[in-house]
């Protein structure tokens, strides 16, 4: 099978990251998708759902709902891009969309998965020690099932976690964090693969995450998973 066959389109790809992270409310306003929460960018970005919609009423319905003005910008949205950076609106985290069969990657790694509930005390204090804290936590609490506390061990040490959720046929991997101590020893890796065991168990044929394009290291590291780039996007935020 390859890439190209296993992946839906990319309205089905960003579908998959709304229902996986999910924003405390989305609305429909004047043409465009608002996602209203605190958990960072991902929850609390605008995006284009008419091609008429105006900036204005985006901002409007931002600013309404006490949040900042926030824009996610996919492929294809060039002209939304351009004007917004006419405004003065800056770049922020240009950011790829990788996803690979979980056939591919699928194995039985030497980890302990989290089944529902709330991530324990361990789990949420390595997410705290790399810069995930309550509002990400949240995001994850509130995520419909089927979801997954990932925690990796070396012997009875912890090594690093992550957070897996299923959306239909596909699942998708966020917040890995590895413990400094444990870097560069295949722990993201083992985590990813985990994930995709997990999602294979729920009937998953798609394993997707997000990575930004500066974080060269966790990109080599997809990459030579056979993590293809699916999708990418970024974000304008309002000068101010």
């Amino acid at each position: 099978m390859t890439i190209a066959k296993a992946l839906p389109d990319t309205a089905a790809l960003f579908e998959a990251l709304d229902r996986t992270w999910p924003a405390a409310e989305m609305r429909q306003h004047a043409g465009w998708t608002l996602r209203l929460g605190a958990g960072g960018k991902r929850v609390s970005a605008a995006t284009q759902a008419a091609a008429d919609a105006r900036i204005e009423d985006a901002e409007t319905g931002m600013r309404s709902a006490g949040q900042h003005p926030l824009f996610m910008i996919r492929r294809g949205e060039d002209a939304l891009d351009a004007a917004l950076e006419a405004r003065g609106y800056a770049l922020v985290d240009p950011t790829v969309l990788r996803a690979a069969p979980v056939s591919r990657l699928a194995d039985s790694p030497p980890l302990t998965v989290l089944t529902g509930g709330f991530p324990l005390g361990l789990a949420a204090e390595i997410w705290a020690a790399g810069g995930i804290g309550p509002a990400r936590l949240a995001v994850m609490e509130r995520a419909p099932l089927p979801k997954a506390y990932l925690l990796g061990r070396d012997a009875d040490h912890p090594t690093g976690v992550g957070f897996v959720a299923a959306a239909g046929t596909m699942a998708m991997l966020h917040a890995v964090e590895v413990l400094a101590a444990h870097r560069r020893r295949g722990v993201g890796r083992t985590l990813t693969r985990a994930a995709a065991a997990w999602a294979a168990e729920q009937g998953a044929e798609v394993l997707l995450l997000c990575v930004t394009r500066a974080n060269a290291a966790a990109n080599a590291l997809y990459e030579g998973l056979g993590m293809a780039e699916a999708g990418a996007y970024h974000y304008r935020r309002a000068p101010g």
